[in-house]
């Protein structure tokens, strides 16, 4: 069996490190970039199944690299995951083209159970 293909993106070393240990502990093969900018060439390298992407980094911000990955790949399916509860956000998240939104600190059982909804999502 495959393993499903995730790029997580977060500026924070420590985020990244947590999210891939319980990720890869839950079988998904995990790629990792720290910025908008890095993300949009990891999406590009590895084709991700799903692509976990902070808002706020240096560089370029989520936002901004959601709305560039999904130009190049309109079936992209990113979760914007954000501490960030500002009014508003998920709106421009999804308008970005982002297919889901959560906020942090989330419930690990939460994101799985988003990443499981996208990655078996089959549909235009």
């Amino acid at each position: 069996m495959t393993k499903i293909k995730l790029l997580v993106v977060d500026d924070a070393p420590f985020v990244l490190k947590a999210l891939r240990d319980t990720l890869e502990s839950h079988g998904y093969e995990v790629h990792e970039a720290s910025n908008g900018e890095e993300a949009i060439v990891r999406y590009i390298e590895v084709n991700p199944d799903v692509v976990l992407m902070d808002i706020l980094m240096p560089k370029m911000d989520g936002i901004s690299a959601i709305r560039n990955i999904v130009n190049n790949d309109p079936g992209a399916k990113i979760i914007a995951v954000t501490a960030v509860g500002k009014s508003g956000l998920e709106a421009e998240c999804v308008k970005a083209g982002a297919s889901s939104f959560i906020l942090k600190p989330f419930k690990t059982k939460d994101l799985l159970m988003t990443i499981g909804q996208l990655s078996n999502y089959e549909g235009n």
